[in-house]
């Protein structure tokens, strides 16, 4: 008579959500249109000057009002979401989005439109950390949270890119309203689909709501995207980026230190203590400096060099998000196949090639469209990996209970990092165009003007016109491609160390697209 083998009972597979796929195209939707809306008054922006006339400050407010609320509030909107419901805070979110379309649609004065667009930023706030934090909830599988993670950041590469093409198409036909019309319709079907089928979560926790947290995060992080664009527009002579940088340095401390002290923290800085973690989000900022510069300095170029309508340079720029949505969606199984240092550190090393190659060409024939987009392409490329491994790599470093905060973390990355590169980049290259410019027939405030910037000088060569005004278009052309290379030297030496860092701190045996916790 046989005794019977007991066997240890089978461990239970965890059931997948089935509708995790409905949600990850909602979420994209969600996504594609908050990423579109960072570019898409660009093209908007002249049609608008000329119908509403605003000042030159104003104008400055218009473009800058969206970002400045964006990253202001991106901390305090990670933390609500974890206590108060991310799919709640997200169709919240879109509500406002709804609702500050429609009064930019009707605006008939430039604060109106100021008005609307620091709404926009608001709401843009609410929505991006829930996408992130809902996917990591509803992905339970680290393979298919990796494949969805790379979604995301195809989409947000990809409406960045975007948002310029489809606003020249509209705009062209339909006026600068058209570009916030746009909005309404698309946050309406997130909006339904979104209450049908997006789970609730959120993190349990106990405590009073830090409302001293959310004013110093607030004042800090203002002030420092206030700081790093003042820095970019007005130059290091400028007193009022510094004392704005100052004061995000003394608020965001303060910030910092208190949350150390507190047991149930707004924002759990603690994070930046694995390593891992404070890796990626030092590759996602150090890529989104790139990648922010390239997309400023080579569409003034396309522009005001090359001249090219806003719609030409939208559609030129294309190399880069199709070489970043082609990489993306590979990014996870090269995850899986190799060490995470070795697939995130060769995405930063053809970054820095991509940053790097209109400066190589330079040295041997003058930079045209066709080196560019070679550049742009391989940008793309690296952009597309680095981007997407070191998403998977920082929320995989999140404990659960802190996903909200780790969320907002890497969305402040992307839009300070992309801030950074026109701020550092940007100024870098002005100062050497001025610099190549040879001494110009020109007095007064005209000669001013074209020292100033390329945008400026292309409008006085318009206004002089016949062979003088195509000399001095001709001249700055010149001035401005060799100025825009060495800029992007500087920011591919900034990803090279970023490379340097991953491949010597990340560890060895680190994979993130495995269940091993």
């Amino acid at each position: 008579m046989h005794t019977p083998v007991s066997r240890p009972p089978a461990e239970p597979i965890e059931e997948l959500d089935p509708g995790r796929w409905i949600v990850l195209a909602i979420l994209s939707g969600s996504l594609l249109l908050i990423a579109m809306d960072t570019t898409i008054l660009n093209v908007a922006f002249p049609s608008l000057v000329a119908d509403l006339q605003p000042g030159s400050v104003e104008q400055l407010w218009i473009i800058d009002v969206y970002a400045l609320a964006l990253s202001g509030l991106l901390v305090t909107a990670g933390g609500l979401g974890d206590r108060w419901g991310r799919k709640r805070l997200l169709l919240v979110g879109f509500g406002i989005f709804t609702l500050a379309s429609l009064l930019a649609m009707l605006s008939t004065e430039a604060w109106h439109v100021i008005a609307a667009r620091a709404l926009l930023g608001v709401g843009g706030a609410a929505i991006m950390p829930s996408t992130l934090s809902i996917l990591r909830d509803v992905f339970t599988d680290a393979r298919e949270r990796a494949l969805a993670y790379a979604v995301w950041a195809a989409v947000l590469g990809g409406g960045m890119a975007l948002g310029p093409i489809i606003g020249g198409l509209l705009v062209e036909d339909h006026g600068w309203q058209s570009a916030f019309l746009l909005n309404v319709p698309v946050a309406l079907l997130v909006i339904g689909f979104g209450a049908w089928f997006l789970p609730e979560s959120r993190s349990p926790r106990t405590g009073a709501w830090d409302w001293w947290g959310v004013g110093q995060s607030v004042v800090g992080m203002l002030a420092l995207a206030g700081g790093i664009k003042q820095l970019g527009k007005s130059g290091v002579g400028d007193p009022l980026p510094w004392v704005l940088l100052a004061l995000a340095a003394v608020a965001l401390t303060v910030f910092v230190r208190r949350q150390l002290r507190l047991e149930v923290p707004l924002l759990q800085v603690r994070l930046f203590r694995n390593r891992s973690f404070s890796l990626a989000a030092a590759a996602i900022f150090l890529a989104m400096v790139g990648m922010g510069a390239v997309l400023f300095l080579v569409t003034q170029w396309f522009q005001y060099a090359q001249g090219y309508s806003p719609l030409e340079a939208g559609v030129r720029l294309l190399p880069a998000p199709l070489g970043l949505i082609a990489t993306s969606m590979v990014a996870p199984a090269l995850m899986h196949r190799f060490p995470i240092r070795h697939v995130l550190g060769v995405g930063l090393v053809a970054m820095a090639v991509g940053l790097a190659l209109p400066w190589v060409v330079q040295r041997f024939a003058e930079v045209g469209y066709p080196a560019f987009a070679v550049a742009l392409a391989v940008l793309g490329l690296g952009v597309g990996v680095a981007t997407t491994v070191a998403s998977v790599t920082l929320m995989a470093a999140s404990p659960t209970s802190d996903v909200g905060g780790a969320a907002a973390i890497e969305e402040t990355c992307y839009e300070l990092g992309a801030a950074m590169g026109v701020a550092i980049l940007g100024s870098l290259a002005t100062a050497l165009y001025s610099g190549n410019l040879p001494t110009l027939d020109l007095e007064g405030p005209s000669a001013a003007k074209v020292r100033d910037s390329v945008g400026e000088a292309a409008h006085v060569a318009q206004e002089m016109g016949g062979p003088a005004g195509k000399a001095l278009l001709d001249t700055v052309s010149h001035a401005y491609s060799t100025a825009v290379t060495p800029a992007f030297l500087v920011g591919s030496g900034l990803v090279l160390v970023a490379a340097a860092m991953v491949w010597a701190w990340i560890p060895r045996d680190l994979r993130p697209t495995e269940n091993a916790h």
